[in-house]
């Protein structure tokens, strides 16, 4: 296994990951990421066989997981519940239990509300250049969000602050601030969640948390505990990948001078996904090795760490012509921006329409829309996301 150093935190990596990435890709399938200290994989073929494979997954192998630190209880508290960092069999259970009160006939029915809410945001955005992050990207899904759990819009700007603070324990630039803000957050979001969630139980609506506590398979139903993990994973999760793809959207789409048509209703689909392809907003993931696997020539051995690279499959020429290039007319094909197998995001329908009714909107509503700057990539790997996104109405 060859061995590659690059630093996630490198200024050049930042705003270009994929001149590394292809040069990992040449060197693998799989290489050893001397950052990370990590086998990694780069290529789309290696990447989704893993997401595939059981015998990797997420959650640390008993044998290998340490106490939490004390200043890290009250996010491990939170995390400990969420099905992303979970596997058969409780993993199964939590999934089924959700996906019966998160069905597509009810992200089917949140449409009216993105394009009203979207309007809303359209209707208050400045004649002078400014940032379309908060603005717009941002103010879009947390709300439907809360919509869709039926927590009250008003908390909006503290469900950003805690989804914010507990995404950022996932960057490259972890510091022990990070940790304690992460903590803190948690702790307000879970005592917030843990009496909305007593509340809806004497008294139901018909809302996401409801149908959550109502769910049931085989006689059983999710703890609060459970409930709270799940809610503040749909919103973290919902709310930091749609921001930012719908940033990195506007980016491409200016950048790229494409014309209206790509995004007519009989196109904005596929262009939608192309846009999810060339610039996805979450670039890694890792998982375990649950027993010694050997993976294109490659052994890891029980209780490895393997990085999958989703960014750097989105841009695989083995499986994509002309992979760095965008082409909004491109014929569909599966990319790893929303992960794969049992783990592949619950909430990508919601994403994928978010993105599909709010993107036309915006450029019908700002014809002559252009970039007022050339926008930076925050220092925040394994996400890809602006720093800010100003705009020229």
């Amino acid at each position: 296994m060859k061995h590659l150093a690059q630093s996630p935190l490198d200024p050049d990596f930042i705003q270009n990951p994929y001149a590394f990435y292809d040069r990992a890709r040449a060197a693998g399938p799989v290489v050893f990421w001397e950052d990370y200290d990590m086998a990694a994989a780069f290529d789309a073929a290696t990447v989704q066989a893993v997401l595939r494979d059981r015998r990797f997954g997420r959650e640390v192998p008993a044998d290998q997981r340490r106490p939490v630190p004390a200043h890290l209880a009250p996010f491990d508290a939170v995390e400990r519940h969420s099905m992303l960092d979970l596997e058969p069999p409780r993993h199964t259970r939590l999934r089924g239990l959700v996906l019966r009160a998160f069905t597509s006939r009810r992200i089917a029915s949140l449409a009216p509300d993105i394009h009203a809410v979207s309007n809303t945001l359209l209707a208050s955005l400045p004649d002078a250049p400014f940032d379309l992050i908060p603005a717009f990207c941002t103010g879009l899904p947390v709300r439907i969000i809360a919509r869709l759990l039926g927590v009250p819009e008003n908390m909006a700007p503290e469900l950003l602050r805690w989804s914010s603070a507990m995404v950022a324990m996932y960057q490259a630039n972890r510091s022990r601030a990070t940790e304690d803000a992460a903590a803190q957050a948690a702790s307000e979001f879970g005592d917030f969640l843990r009496g909305y969630i007593d509340e809806r139980r004497s008294r139901p609506a018909d809302d996401l948390i409801t149908h959550l506590i109502a769910a049931e398979e085989d006689g059983a139903r999710l703890s609060t505990d459970e409930l709270i993990g799940t809610c503040v994973l749909l919103l973290n999760a919902g709310h930091e990948a749609t921001v930012h793809a719908l940033g990195n959207s506007v980016f491409c789409l200016l950048s790229h001078g494409t014309p209206p048509e790509a995004l007519a209703p009989d196109r904005i689909a596929a262009t939608c996904e192309e846009l999810l392809r060339f610039t996805p907003p979450l670039h890694l993931f890792d998982r375990y090795a649950y027993e010694d696997v050997d993976l294109n020539g490659v052994t890891l051995r029980r209780g490895d760490r393997i990085a999958l690279v989703l960014g750097a499959a989105c841009r695989d020429p083995a499986l994509y012509e002309a992979a760095h290039l965008f082409r909004p007319d491109r014929p569909a094909k599966p990319h790893a921006a929303f992960g794969g197998g049992m783990h592949f995001c619950v909430g990508a329908p919601l994403a994928r329409m978010e993105m599909q009714i709010a993107l036309p909107a915006l450029f019908a509503h700002l014809p002559d829309m252009r970039l007022a700057e050339v926008p930076h990539f925050a220092d925040s790997y394994h996400f890809h996301k602006l720093d800010r996104l100003m705009i020229a109405p």
